[in-house]
């Protein structure tokens, strides 16, 4: 079903009327829509207390702590959709990687999956495998009423680019070693990957989110002619799968600017923009019939209330003759952000395109 008709039954009514939902289905909207990556988090106090001595991916797994982190920034900010607290490994803990989220490092994968032996430790990706994030989404659903919720997962890539280098990786010299030197290999790989995430998105959307992201954090390492090869079935795949619910599919990378006709292409309905590409030289890129989400640099909310209010002006205007547009950053909120500057923004967003 198109993310442009009502769903039946599987999105909440009382979202689908909301700014977020209209601005991502091209609607015109009653303003700007706000949200931020990585709203739910490390910048804000009432998030460190809630987590402290929590390990990461234990907390993912606690439904009333990930209910209770999600709402805190919709409560302190007022954004246009909460965003559900996960990490993009969860998928894969869930069906027995053995990972760890290491601070200040990253995913850190014990054993990593290079070769065609390792393929057998990607097992399908079950409800049950994940009953803490069905049990948070209604939770959560419960107490949202009309603001959406959107859910994510890590696309098939950026899943594999941790998977095969162990952990974080600058270069990518492994992954990109095995998508050059064993296509074949790499092809089974993404679509493994392609199938958990798919089922990943699916329990989210069924528990009632209105909204999904694919996260494709590493994908900017590759030129686009690998991009579309190598990588682009497998983000399509997913894509694909989420159609049937008729919720907004958003597509976010970083370092994409010469990715973002693909990304549209690979089935997204909104594109993600980071701060290096304007959004007007991004829709022309992008093409007609796609949403953008983006785009003001998170290093601006260190500047002053001013600085922050101009490159917010630069970003609205560039949206100005958009199909839709939801604000958001570049990239994910800072740690060390202030959160008022985040509430400062959205209450200017919001008040500069009232309409």
């Amino acid at each position: 079903m198109s993310a442009n008709l009502r769903p039946t039954g599987q999105q909440p009514t009382a979202t689908y009327e909301s700014a977020f939902l209209k601005a991502c289905r091209r609607e015109p909207v009653p303003h700007t829509p706000v949200w931020f990556m990585r709203q739910a988090g490390r910048s804000l106090p009432e998030y460190l207390k809630a987590r402290e001595g929590i390990p990461m991916l234990e907390s993912c797994m606690m439904p009333e702590l990930v209910a209770e982190i999600t709402m805190q920034p919709v409560r302190r900010h007022h954004v246009d959709a909460a965003i559900y607290f996960s990490d993009i490994v969860v998928p894969l803990k869930a069906i027995g990687i053995d990972l760890d989220i290491k601070p200040g490092v990253g995913p850190v994968v014990e054993q990593p999956i290079r070769s065609r032996a390792d393929l057998a430790r990607l097992r399908d990706l079950t409800p049950e495998d994940v009953w803490y994030v069905t049990e948070a989404i209604g939770l959560l659903t419960a107490e949202l009423g009309s603001t959406p919720l959107i859910g994510f997962a890590g696309a098939p890539f950026t899943l594999a680019s941790y998977l095969v280098e162990g952990g974080p990786s600058k270069n990518h010299e492994h992954t990109k070693a095995l998508m050059y030197g064993d296509p074949q290999l790499w092809a089974d790989l993404l679509d493994r990957l392609a199938e958990i995430t798919s089922a990943f998105l699916k329990v989210q959307i069924e528990a009632g989110a209105s909204a999904v992201q694919l996260f494709d954090s590493w994908v900017g390492a590759l030129a686009p002619a690998d991009y579309r090869r190598s990588v682009m079935p497998a983000s399509s795949k997913v894509f694909k799968a989420a159609e049937e619910y008729g919720v907004p599919r958003i597509h976010f990378g970083v370092g994409t600017g010469e990715l973002l006709g693909l990304m549209g292409e690979a089935g997204a309905d909104v594109v993600g923009v980071d701060w290096r590409v304007p959004l007007d030289e991004a829709a022309r890129r992008v093409g007609p019939g796609k949403a953008l989400q983006g785009n003001i640099d998170p290093a601006v909310l260190f500047s002053t209330p001013e600085a922050v209010e101009a490159k917010a002006r630069e970003v609205l205007d560039a949206a100005a003759d958009l199909e839709g547009h939801v604000f958001n950053l570049g990239h994910g909120v800072p740690p060390t952000t202030d959160p008022d500057s985040l509430t400062r923004l959205v209450e200017y967003v919001h008040t500069q395109t009232a309409r």
